[in-house]
């Protein structure tokens, strides 16, 4: 495009050079400057209106913000057991699901929702003296080395058909009751901060024989229901709010630090021995959840709810190739890993959002929060009570149990239950997952009956 306008900025001169030694120079200085008025109108026109046919596949409106916020009840209490458990930092995570929520937005142009990889996230707050920063670094290189390479190599779409939906529903029940228990645990702590410490400077609320971390949670647990399909005002953000406001109280807010700007963004370089631990604990387990739900889910549930014309782009091999990118890039951070999801689509669709504009607004929200507030922000998250971290992963895991209901015979719910007590049991989704996969394909023996 640059060549063309050089062109035509020294056409004029070279013109008046003609004038001088042609004939008739006016008349076809007339016919020429009109010629290149057309072409210019022409030119420009055309690229106009591809632009803006472009502009008018994305909306910005109330309905598609509203929509943008369906899947916070998911991503918002993950992010903040991993920032406040995990010690994770708060700029390197917002500001890669930002970043996430911006491409798929532009390039599916629908709102493609983007979430925590929830083997990672749960076995991570379970197990936070198991799952370390270099682990969860690991993690992420090596998801995202693996998912790319089963991208490119087309062997995405014959993997497929070996995980089968109990088994995925069976590592989601598991993965569920696992956040459950934690959650619950976190409730019943007698300390009312994650540091285990009275953050007033000698308020001694933690001390106190009043169990004030019961009473919270609670609280906390009814408010979530009074919420859970409230549209307007989401459950998990007003938990939150609550929490930060509890927090103060309770003398939480004595060490906020109001500094702003965003948090160190550092690379890392995990050793052997991590990337070992990530691949067993996290990764293997992982792999299924993220092929059966994120990968072939999502790409089922787009042509469901859009039609398949809008989600031509929404295919297997692009939904892995750009988990595959931004996972490595995530993990080289020590960020959080990251997925798509079919409930998640489901969410921001039945809130509101139609197109990629959605994820455009969120994005941007996610990528200031993270520049602006990151110093902020994790001290604000740490003035949240245990107890309020312990009802929203408790919701969270609830959510995650509840899919399996869409089991239809004894045989599945069998293999499902199966996986997730193993997976709760030996504390190992690797185990279950591979256990699960043998059993499902003995109960295909028609002399088997459950």
């Amino acid at each position: 495009m640059i060549p063309i306008l050089k062109i035509l900025i020294f056409l004029p001169i070279l013109i008046d050079f003609f004038w001088i030694f042609a004939d008739y120079g006016n008349y076809f200085k007339m016919i020429m400057e009109s010629i290149f008025q057309h072409l210019i109108l022409i030119f420009f026109e055309r690229n106009l209106r591809m632009n803006l046919k472009k502009l008018n596949e994305f909306q910005f409106n109330r309905m598609e913000f509203a929509g943008s916020l369906g899947e916070l009840g998911t991503l918002i209490p993950l992010s903040v057991a991993l920032i406040t458990i995990n010690d994770l930092g708060f700029t390197p995570i917002f500001l890669m699901v930002g970043l996430f929520y911006l491409v798929t937005g532009y390039y599916y142009r629908l709102p493609i929702p983007i979430q925590p990889l929830k083997v990672v996230a749960a076995i991570a707050i379970a197990f936070p003296d198991k799952i370390t920063l270099p682990v969860m670094s690991a993690t992420g290189i090596l998801f995202g080395i693996i998912l790319t390479l089963l991208a490119i190599t087309g062997a995405i779409d014959h993997i497929s058909r070996f995980f089968t939906r109990p088994i995925v529903r069976g590592i989601q029940l598991g993965l569920g009751f696992i956040l459950m228990i934690k959650g619950i645990s976190l409730v019943n702590t007698p300390e009312l901060f994650v540091n285990s410490v009275s953050m007033g400077g000698g308020n001694g609320f933690s001390q106190s024989v009043i169990p004030f971390n019961l009473i919270i949670g609670i609280g906390g647990f009814l408010l979530g229901l009074v919420f859970i399909s409230s549209r307007r005002y989401p459950a998990a953000l007003v938990l939150i709010f609550t929490g930060i406001f509890a927090g103060v109280l309770l003398g939480g807010g004595a060490k906020i630090n109001w500094l702003l700007g965003p948090t160190p963004l550092s690379l890392y370089v995990p050793g052997a021995e991590d990337y070992w631990n990530a691949l067993i604990l996290l990764v293997i387990p992982q792999i299924p959840l993220t092929i059966g739900n994120a990968i072939m889910g999502t790409a089922d549930t787009s042509k469901n709810l859009f039609g398949e014309d809008q989600s031509c782009r929404v295919t297997h091999k692009s939904l892995a190739l750009d988990m595959g990118i931004f996972n490595f890039f995530t993990g080289l951070i020590g960020a959080m890993p990251m997925c798509h999801g079919a409930g998640g689509l489901a969410a921001h669709h039945r809130f509101g959002a139609r197109t990629g504009g959605s994820n455009l607004m969120i994005g941007i929200i996610f990528v200031s929060v993270a520049l602006i507030l990151g110093k902020t922000g994790i001290s604000i998250f740490s003035t949240i009570p245990n107890a309020i971290l312990g009802v929203l992963l408790m919701f969270a895991g609830l959510e995650l149990a509840l899919i399996v209901r869409d089991l239809d015979n004894k045989k599945d719910f069998f293999t499902a239950f199966l996986i997730a007590g193993i997976a709760v049991a030996t504390k190992n989704m690797g185990i279950a997952f591979g256990l699960g996969i043998v059993v499902s394909q003995v109960l295909k023996l028609d002399r088997i009956k459950i």
